[in-house]
């Protein structure tokens, strides 16, 4: 597996070692030895899958709070999309800022986000499918999330969407500003 490093302390880009050949090919999607080689050390506990008909469908920018916070190990089979992590931990000297790497079937690459990142992405594709893992259930009580266009933040989704309106989510039109969260992440080195 290769690893790519980003400005971001902890949040990492993985590409797979991929087999292929004229029946198709063979990866590890996952390997909890190989992950902490590496230094991730997840317990992941629920894999979620999900499906987006249009391009420019937007989902996010969402997290949960602690006790319930979520690292997430993220991947396209199906399509493609422009995938968004903002950090949100007090502290880091990423703070506020956003990275993005495009993931999608074709180049099977996945995102490691460790907890204290809002994540988000937008389809590029139809018919995109987008899997990941997270190392703790899905809380009602701890969901959050920040305004997929706040202009602190700045995330330039304008190339994913080609001149359209993304497709958005009642919850996700309504998310507030990262100017109006009072963040309960820190940043640990």
């Amino acid at each position: 597996m290769q690893v790519h490093e980003t400005e971001f302390p902890g949040l990492l880009v993985l590409t797979p070692k991929v087999f292929q050949d004229e029946r198709g090919f063979f990866l590890e999607s996952y390997n909890r030895d190989a992950f902490e080689r590496i230094g991730i050390s997840c317990d992941f506990m629920q894999d979620n899958h999900a499906y987006s008909r249009d391009t420019g469908v937007l989902r996010g920018l969402h997290f949960q709070t602690p006790p319930k916070a979520q690292a997430k190990l993220v991947w396209v089979t199906r399509g493609a999309v422009m995938d968004v992590a903002v950090d949100l931990r007090k502290g880091s000297p990423t703070f506020g800022k956003w990275q993005h790497v495009v993931l999608s079937s074709a180049n099977f690459k996945r995102m490691f986000i460790p907890a204290g990142f809002a994540h988000g992405y937008v389809t590029i594709m139809p018919d995109t499918e987008f899997q990941y893992k997270v190392d703790a259930p899905y809380s009602p009580d701890h969901d959050g999330g920040i305004a997929w266009d706040d202009p602190d933040i700045g995330v330039n989704w304008a190339a994913a969407l080609a001149d359209r309106r993304p497709i958005l989510s009642e919850k996700d039109k309504r998310l507030p500003r990262l100017a109006n969260f009072d963040s309960p992440f820190n940043f640990e080195v």
